[in-house]
């Protein structure tokens, strides 16, 4: 993997036409990719402001999917920046048809991070969070039966009070973050916060993300662009309504390997 963006002394091309240091070859550790997605320290009072960061892959078309699945546009290197990312979070949101299309099972502690996972005060692993308005969810998988931290579900006051009850039974704790039947992005990001979750990480899906998107919410993309053409109808890492005006994110940095691109964006 190499380093395009931001420009360093290894990124600058030499006069020969390869790169100081050029680091193709070698496979960048999990130490330097948790570096290099590090979340933002807390504030001069040490106080830790929640920040939302997504993490989604597309081929060159666009397509967030192949046959409804994200792993046929993916490749190793994505999947270990995917498991980074999951280990520097305290919590992982994602929404139910997610959880029911790619088999969602619990996050799992890493002994590459758990040192650093507990000098941060977090949870051996992230708990994970869906976003649920019917919770028409099976509470018999072991995302629910058998996690290592608790798993939330997050849906709306207005939720039917037998599917709370059953999840609550099967062992997950619901998050009331919304008046309706639905779910209220900015409310669940609050109350993720008051829950002492504010290193946060959404996976998608498409229509979550434009969810999240919509409300003003996201704080960082991180897109993997996969060097692949699929065609077809899938979607885009973000579906939903469009938003009155295009948001401006800025590339932070850029990294490349064997043609996949790894971009990470905040928002200015």
């Amino acid at each position: 993997m190499r380093r395009l963006f931001p420009v360093t002394d290894q990124t600058v091309p030499t006069a020969s036409g390869g790169r100081a240091g050029d680091p193709d070859d070698r496979e960048w550790s999990l130490a330097e990719l948790a570096t290099a997605y590090a979340y933002p320290e807390p504030s001069a009072g040490g106080q830790r402001v929640p920040w939302l960061r997504a993490n989604m892959v597309s081929t060159l078309d666009g397509a967030a999917q192949h046959d409804g699945k994200s792993q046929p546009i993916s490749n190793a290197t994505d999947m270990r920046i995917f498991g980074t990312l999951r280990a520097l979070a305290d919590v992982v949101v994602v929404g139910a048809e997610t959880v029911r299309q790619e088999g969602y099972r619990p996050a799992r502690a890493r002994a590459e991070f758990a040192a650093a996972r507990t000098a941060a005060g977090q949870a051996p692993a992230p708990a994970i969070a869906v976003v649920t308005a019917s919770l028409d969810l099976d509470f018999s998988l072991p995302l629910f039966a058998s996690p290592l931290v608790p798993t939330l579900v997050l849906t709306g006051a207005a939720a039917a009070a037998e599917r709370v009850a059953e999840a609550e039974k099967a062992g997950a704790r619901v998050v009331i973050a919304g008046d309706g039947m639905g779910v209220d992005p900015g409310r669940a990001v609050r109350a993720l916060a008051e829950l002492g979750h504010t290193r946060l990480l959404t996976e998608g899906g498409p229509r979550l993300l434009g969810q999240l998107v919509a409300a003003g919410v996201l704080d960082e993309l991180c897109v993997t662009v996969s060097p692949m053409l699929t065609a077809g109808d899938a979607q885009r890492i973000a579906g939903g309504p469009s938003v009155p005006v295009p948001q401006r994110f800025a590339l932070v940095s850029l990294l490349e390997e064997e043609g996949f691109l790894y971009g990470r964006y905040q928002r200015t």
